[in-house]
């Protein structure tokens, strides 16, 4: 247990592996009952973080897909301009509805934007590229009526990986990318590859290990594709012309070589890259709310979405 960490990420640290981590769903029912259960688990924790980040949370439909508009009480002079798309987190499978949307409203409330959150179709009814193209429809929508220089995309895990896979897909269709994006813990490589998915095996108590749900999700969203596909595993995409980006990831996470190579990859393409590792974090652990580590994560994003996006 270590004592260079707040008392509340101690207790984290000291959780015991999440109940079901090696169980995978045996049929496409028992995938969205896990689904159901994930919206149930973090019930408690959306209400507490709108009411005490004193956020606003609007349902609604741009291009179609079902989206999630969060707004700060107080929205700084600088950010009223400006405009962030959200990706959730969840392996492709989990928190549907506004449990994904737990994130945007951090980023809200800690970092001062308004932020559109992408309810998008999920696994197993909706395989690749059904997320995908959720966000992408979403986005060319908002670049249609906003300055993507005011704008940035930004997501955890899956939702980093999705947010990665939606730089390529928008520069490949020549669709304005954003000013920055904000990754965090990326799921870059659905292949398994990287040293910590071995290294912190049964270390991280979050995700555990990839012989778990968690690696059974990633076939399930592949649908049968090639693992190693950009727009699934955006590590074997070209980086180049990538806006400037900030990954966050902790010493614990599985996925900390996904996002230690996705920032290596950004910087030998030429793009700025900011990585921020957190000390005895497991997987997407920044985003738990109101642990000092997570205000302070979520600062460091805004400070750097403000230097690059323009106000």
């Amino acid at each position: 247990m270590p004592d260079t960490v707040s008392p509340g990420l101690q207790a984290l640290i000291a959780a015991p592996y999440p109940e079901g981590w090696n169980v995978i769903p045996p049929s496409a029912s028992a995938w969205k009952a896990l689904a159901s259960q994930s919206s149930a688990a973090v019930a408690a924790d959306i209400a507490a973080i709108r009411q005490r980040l004193n956020v606003s949370v609007e349902a609604g439909e741009i291009a179609g897909v079902r989206v999630f508009v969060v707004t700060p009480a107080e929205i700084a002079p600088g950010n009223r301009e400006r405009l962030l798309l959200h990706v959730h987190g969840g392996g492709y499978v989990l928190y549907p509805g506004e449990a994904g949307a737990g994130e945007a409203m951090l980023m809200a409330g800690y970092a001062g934007f308004k932020v559109v959150s992408v309810d998008y179709r999920m696994a197993p009814d909706f395989p690749f590229p059904a997320a995908l193209d959720d966000a992408m429809a979403v986005w060319r929508a908002l670049v249609a009526r906003n300055d993507p220089r005011r704008m940035a995309v930004f997501g955890t895990s899956a939702g980093g990986g999705l947010t990665l896979a939606l730089m390529l897909r928008a520069k490949a269709e020549g669709v304005p990318l954003p000013a920055a994006i904000a990754p965090g813990s990326p799921w870059v490589d659905l292949t398994g590859d990287g040293d910590s998915v071995k290294a912190n095996e049964l270390v991280d108590n979050v995700l555990v290990s990839m012989s778990g749900w968690a690696g059974a999700a990633a076939k399930l969203y592949a649908g049968g594709r090639d693992l190693r596909d950009p727009l699934l595993s955006p590590i074997y995409g070209d980086f180049a012309g990538l806006p400037p980006a900030i990954l966050t990831s902790g010493t614990r996470d599985l996925f900390l070589s996904d996002t230690v190579r996705a920032h290596r990859k950004l910087r030998q393409a030429g793009s700025e890259a900011v990585l921020q590792v957190f000390e005895g974090q497991s997987h997407a652990q920044f985003l738990f709310p109101f642990l000092p580590e997570t205000e302070e994560a979520f600062r460091e994003i805004g400070r750097f979405l403000d230097r690059h996006l323009l106000a």
